[in-house]
């Protein structure tokens, strides 16, 4: 396997988080011992909007000589988004991720992460599901003229269960889409992690993040209790939250992977955003990875 470091780690997302520019960010996941690095394709880093050909050439030089590879262009999208728009948003999304295809192609990436819709309550779910498979499917059709794969996290409502997930991408029906499953949102759920990554193989690329659960509660004044509420996820270094990475990589090798694997820090963390912090999160996962192999 191999191992690549997320931009929005370094990106200034949250309050108290350092910020890199992106090709700083490249020399660091470089000096920390990365093999490569998926980037973030929105501003303050690879927006289509910022980027042409001149910056392609100039990211891909720095790269090469950083001896890192582009693993991952990662896509920020929201198919459902203003679903009864009269602005055509799925085909505004449709084009961003077409030039995200074009921008991974001049960088030597051949996948580009994708996530599908938020659920939209005042709209009927068979439709919300037709209109992220009708979009999705383009999207990989598009890919494909780039040599590119799509890859789906299984991040936001739509497909978020790894059955949900594996009955997508059978009506997609695209031989370029595949899931990118990550183990925090399945562990979350409850599932077993080992069934799920057998149910949903192949898996073209795999994000890990790890979680304390923090139990909160609310005040009722009129019976001196506590009623109890939804936990709050803290991200921590890995291999000390809850999620069981050990049985998650164990049943991933056991199904063939031997892809790329890429630690992101895109919530506050314990101990605080600063440089060091991250710096120190991001050279845990690889002694954490390091142990697992062995």
């Amino acid at each position: 396997m191999k191992y690549a470091l997320h931009s929005v780690s370094y990106a200034g997302r949250w309050k108290g988080q350092a910020f890199l520019t992106l090709e700083d960010f490249i020399r660091k996941a470089a000096a920390l011992g990365y093999d490569g690095v998926e980037i973030m394709a929105k501003r303050p880093h690879l927006s289509p909007l910022d980027t042409d050909d001149a910056r392609l050439r100039a990211l891909g030089a720095l790269l090469k000589d950083e001896g890192v590879e582009c693993s991952c262009i990662a896509g920020y999208t929201d198919f459902l988004l203003g679903i009864d728009s009269m602005i055509a948003p799925a085909e505004l999304q449709i084009l961003y991720v077409e030039r995200l295809c074009a921008m991974a192609q001049a960088l030597g990436c051949t996948l580009v992460r994708v996530f599908t819709g938020y659920e939209d309550k005042a709209v009927a779910f068979q439709r919300q599901w037709d209109h992220c498979v009708d979009a999705l499917r383009e999207c990989a059709r598009r890919a494909a003229k780039y040599r590119v794969t799509l890859g789906i996290q299984n991040h936001h409502d739509i497909g978020a269960d790894h059955r949900a997930m594996k009955e997508l991408l059978a009506d997609i029906g695209e031989p370029n889409c595949l899931p990118m499953f990550d183990a925090w949102l399945p562990a979350q759920m409850g599932a077993d992690l080992a069934e799920a990554v057998r149910a949903i193989a192949p898996i073209a690329y795999t994000t890990v993040a790890d979680y304390v659960r923090l139990p909160t509660y609310a005040y009722n004044a009129d019976l001196l209790t506590y009623r109890r509420g939804e936990d709050l996820l803290k991200a921590v270094p890995m291999g000390e939250g809850f999620i069981d990475y050990p049985a998650f990589f164990a049943a991933l090798r056991a199904t063939g992977f031997d892809g790329t694997v890429a630690y992101e820090m895109c919530s506050p963390l314990r101990g605080g955003g600063s440089l060091p912090a991250l710096d120190a999160h991001a050279s845990a996962f690889l002694a954490a990875m390091r142990s697992l192999r062995q």
